[in-house]
């Protein structure tokens, strides 16, 4: 498994939040559905984190990753494991839409290492061997057709390049251990045989 390479080209991509993407690189996506997070949160976490960046130039170092997680992800992650929203993904059969869009191009545009899907979000740790802005695309404009209930998930999503062995461990449980306060029926975690090894 390879980890971001500092001294490696990296493809940015997107404007008012850039995505990295680095060749072989182990990502770990997040997706959501419309109206999941309260507008003005959001307004306030992206002023503050506008701010942050402007005084932490990227590549960020362990600290940073840390303080920005801290700061910014972690809050996020909180609010969307409250359930607002519609949670069309709390329907099995809307889950299960989702999960065949997903593992579809697993193995050829793709390697899924682990993903859950929740009421109103989704993880993922992947090897994205196409541009993620064009996976994005395609798991969201197909599940929604499928799905029927229009345009339901939010336009952006965040990513973060895997780092380290330890990084890939952190994000391997995060997204096993993310659903336990959910009923089975709420919630679809699939893993890899990789990912089951950790």
């Amino acid at each position: 498994m390879e980890f971001f390479n500092p001294r490696k080209a990296v493809k940015v991509h997107g404007s008012s939040l850039p995505h990295w993407q680095q060749d072989n690189c182990p990502q770990f996506i997040t997706f959501r559905e419309k109206g999941s997070l309260p507008q003005n949160l959001l307004r306030q976490w992206r002023q503050e984190k506008e701010s942050w960046l402007t005084r932490n130039a990227e590549p960020h170092n362990t600290a940073q990753l840390e303080e920005y997680r801290a700061l910014f992800t972690k809050p996020i992650e909180d609010a969307l494991d409250q359930g607002l929203g519609k949670c069309l993904l709390r329907e099995e059969t809307n889950r299960k839409i989702l999960e065949e869009t997903l593992m579809h191009s697993n193995g050829t545009k793709v390697e899924h290492l682990s993903w859950v899907i929740m009421p109103n979000h989704v993880h993922l740790l992947c090897r994205p061997m196409h541009p993620i802005e064009k996976l994005i695309q395609i798991w969201k404009g197909v599940s929604s057709r499928k799905m029927k209930h229009g345009a339901i998930w939010q336009s952006n999503y965040h990513d973060t390049m895997i780092r380290s062995e330890q990084h890939l461990y952190r994000a391997i449980h995060y997204i096993r251990d993310n659903p336990v306060t959910l009923k089975n029926s709420e919630y679809t975690l699939w893993e890899s045989d990789f990912a089951k090894a950790y």
